[in-house]
């Protein structure tokens, strides 16, 4: 499923930086052409918005709830729920997660009682998702509470993010031991899960946090990427289902209908992004990314500033 790769081969940065910020360009052009024509203000229209921002930033490494929380804010979006809207859809891309890797999971799903290693893999799966339920059931409610929906802290971690990638980068490049995800350690499975907490506080990524893991733990960086995918499935399914069952009461038919739309309108374009990025990180480095979320962070911080956010 994976291919080895050299780390060292690496397309230069503004290349890989054109491709990101193109690809920002134009979804800022079409939110500029929703405004013109006043589109923006249908609730309808706003869902959509945020199941394409949803579907687009989950799998980069940066931030969907960070990017969620700001574009909800600046469409003042009136159904996000306490924030229950912008974790629902999240359930959007876990299934774009199943239906991408829809036959190696029946291969594995077939051989699990058979196949040792398939089962080793699964337990590794589980043992990164560990620190995100500790740490979700001590400190879940209160980072909800208090800093969930907080621009400042989305664009500081957004800018300490874009850095550690940038670090990352210059650093000489560390030993890779794995170039298959299925064949990840346990060790290195609880590395990932313990840099995947970081990514409680909005703005952190958590595919970005778990890929950073990965490569620290010595795996290449599509085995990263591509563990980073599997572990959401458990990761982000948890979280929208504890959350959604956590504010029941508050869900009406109308509420559902939008949470449905939302999640499927995610999950189309998480689908389209995961091949994506599959193929760029296998050759091009996480610079652009990085220059991405320092350029976000500051671009955050001034609409602070003004009073905008």
């Amino acid at each position: 499923m994976s291919k080895t790769t050299n780390p060292r081969i690496l397309v230069q940065p503004p290349a890989s930086l054109r491709t990101v910020l193109i690809g920002a360009g134009a979804v800022v052009l079409l939110l500029l052409g929703l405004v013109l024509t006043g589109l923006i203000h249908n609730v309808w229209v706003q869902v959509i918005i945020l199941g394409v921002v949803q579907g687009l930033t989950e799998f980069l490494p940066i931030s969907s709830t960070g990017h969620l929380l700001i574009v909800s804010n600046l469409l003042q979006f009136p159904f996000s729920l306490g924030g229950t809207f912008e974790i629902f859809i999240q359930l959007g891309t876990v299934f774009s997660v199943l239906i991408y890797y829809f036959r190696d999971l029946l291969q594995q799903a077939q051989g699990f009682t058979s196949q040792a290693e398939v089962r080793r893999f699964w337990l590794a799966v589980l043992l990164a998702f560990i620190p995100a339920v500790i740490v979700g059931l001590l400190f879940g409610d209160w980072v909800k509470a208090v800093i969930y929906d907080t621009p400042a802290v989305i664009a500081a971690a957004l800018i300490v993010g874009g850095i550690v990638f940038i670090v990352l980068e210059w650093m000489p490049p560390r030993p890779v031991t794995t170039a298959k995800e299925t064949d990840i350690s346990f060790r290195q499975a609880l590395t990932v899960g313990l840099a995947q907490v970081m990514a409680f506080v909005p703005g952190v990524s958590r595919s970005g946090a778990s890929i950073v893991g990965g490569l620290l733990a010595g795996l290449d960086r599509r085995a990263a990427t591509a563990f980073s995918f599997y572990l959401s499935i458990p990761t982000l399914g948890a979280a929208t289902v504890v959350d959604l069952l956590r504010n029941l009461d508050q869900v009406t038919a109308d509420d559902a209908v939008r949470l449905l739309l939302g999640a499927v309108v995610a999950g189309i374009v998480g689908w389209l992004s995961i091949g994506w990025l599959l193929r760029f990180v296998a050759t091009n480095s996480f610079v652009a990314f990085g220059i991405y979320r320092i350029l976000a962070g500051v671009l955050i911080l001034l609409m602070v500033a003004a009073g905008v956010l």
